[in-house]
This record gives structure tokens, C-alpha cells and sequence, in this order.
């Protein structure tokens, strides 16, 4: 999927909403254990219930990889039936991977090729070797560690390094990246604070906001700072959404939660920006 194509799924959705599909056997409706696949299941009744109101999904890999082969059959089965059925939405592995040379254009094959996700979630910390075999793959999207939501976040990304705070020199030596223009940076909504000064170093890329939600990250305040003329905001919610309920309902009541985002989005939008 293209950058351009994203835009315009956000500007026919008025939304800007990713539903993370983080799916843990122990917090599924117990009805749906009854099934040969319970994970496929679940994730099937949530974008069945939430596609129009989400112009994204995001599987945290994790999620899957811990049920070994079979959650990786049922990670497949979900990005399949995602592509097949629903074709315009944005597909996020959160997976994390970083590694040198031919590992990372390895596992850039195997989310990008095999798996055709539109995108994948790496760790910058090796340097741009690391990530530019991502960078290599036509009309997919790197989305790259930035300044996460986690406490742990201030034990290196906010460090002043000779006078700039280190995820600062991260977001500007990305940018002299070969085809940098394809990423995206993860940026927590808990850190709504540092969107301003963000946005003076990467003021037209796409940003992925995890935190809304569980984490209590404002989302007005993330897109008082954020929001660009193209939104470039994918604001990410996950157990929030998914496990609003664990009864027979689970569906319904996801996308009750899903729309209270999206209406939320769509006043932000038409407040804010002439899509």
C-alpha cells in the first residue's frame, strides 16, 4: 500500500484508528476455545466488527510466536483473510525484528513477501544496515522504534548525547536513509509532550501512537501536537478495544469502542484539517 493510498482511506473513513490484535488465549470469550482455531476466531469477529470504523491492523507478533507453529498458522490465516476480504486496510507486524545484512532482509521477506503485510515494526539500535533492507521493498512501510510508551523509555531514548536527547539524533539520521520517505516512527501517546518538538524534525511522516487507551494516553493531546496536513497520526488501541468484553457479545462491544474513537477522530479532523 502506498502512503498516498493510506491518506485516502483516512480521509473516506474519517478515522485514523489501528486496532491491535493482540490475542492472549487467556482473555478470549472462554465459548471460543470450542474452536479448531480460537485465535483466528476472535481476530475474525473483531475486523469483521471494526473494519469500516479502523483503517488498520496491527498482530504484535509475540502474541502468535508464543504458541509456536500453530499461532503462526493462525497469524497467517488472519493477515490472509484481512488482504482477501478487506483490501484497503493498512496491516502493521509488530515485530520488533532488527538484525544486520542479510538477517534483516530475511525477515523483510518473510512479513513482506510471505506473510504481505504492509509494513513492519523494527529496532533502529544496530543502525541504518539494520533497517535499510526493510527500506528496500517497494510500497511497504518501515516503522521504526522512535520514543515508546514504556517506562523503560527513559533509560536511553530521552539521554542528552553532546546536547540532543538520543531519539532526536535517531529521527534525524534516519532521515538520510535510502528511501526513508517510507517510514514511519513509533511515538507513545503516554509522551504526548514531545509530539511538538517531533514534528519539527519529521513534520510530514506517519506517526504510530501506541498508548491510547489502556495506557491512558490523551488522545486530544497527541493530536493538539501530532496531527500534520495529512493527519499522519495511526493511533493504535488494542485491549481496550478487543477485549471490551469477554462474553458472546465480545464483537459488538469492540466496536462500541472502536466507534467512540472514531467519532472522536472524525470532530479532531473536521475541526482541524481540510482533507
Amino acid at each position: 500500500m502506498t502512503t498516498q493510498q493510506l491518506i485516502d482511506q483516512i480521509k473516506i473513513k474519517k478515522s485514523f484508528l489501528c486496532v491491535g490484535l493482540d490475542v492472549d488465549l487467556n482473555k478470549i470469550p472462554p465459548h471460543l476455545l470450542e474452536f479448531e482455531d480460537p485465535i483466528f476466531e476472535f481476530n475474525k469477529a473483531i475486523i469483521d466488527a471494526t473494519h469500516d470504523l479502523a483503517v488498520s491492523f496491527k498482530p504484535n507478533t509475540a502474541f502468535y510466536e508464543a504458541y509456536g507453529i500453530k499461532g503462526w498458522v493462525s497469524l497467517q490465516k488472519t493477515i490472509n483473510y484481512i488482504n482477501e476480504k478487506y483490501p484497503t486496510l493498512f496491516t502493521i507486524a509488530d515485530a520488533k525484528r532488527g538484525d544486520i545484512g542479510n538477517t534483516s532482509s530475511m525477515y523483510a521477506k518473510a512479513f513482506f513477501e510471505d506473510l504481505n503485510f504492509d509494513s513492519v515494526t523494527v529496532a533502529p539500535y544496530m543502525g541504518k544496515d539494520s533497517v535499510e533492507p526493510f527500506l528496500a521493498f517497494e510500497n511497504k512501510h518501515t516503522i521504526m522504534l522512535a520514543l515508546t510508551s514504556n517506562e523503560g523509555a527513559y533509560d536511553f531514548q530521552t539521554l542528552n548525547v553532546e546536547g540532543i536527547e538520543l531519539y532526536k539524533q535517531v529521527l534525524e539520521t534516519s532521515k538520510n536513509w535510502i528511501n526513508s520517505e517510507n517510514l514511519i516512527y513509533v511515538v507513545g501517546a503516554t509522551k504526548a509532550e514531545y509530539f511538538k518538538e517531533i514534528r519539527k524534525i519529521v513534520p510530514d511522516s506517519f506517526l504510530l501512537v501506541p498508548g491510547v487507551g489502556a495506557q491512558r494516553g490523551s488522545l486530544s493531546e497527541v493530536c493538539k501536537y501530532g496531527l500534520n496536513s495529512n493527519v499522519g497520526l495511526l493511533i493504535n488501541s488494542s485491549r481496550a478495544i478487543i477485549y471490551a468484553s469477554n462474553r458472546v457479545d465480545f464483537a459488538e462491544k469492540a466496536r462500541g469502542e472502536a466507534q467512540k474513537m472514531q467519532l472522536e477522530m472524525a470532530a479532531i479532523i473536521n475541526k482541524s484539517i481540510s482533507l
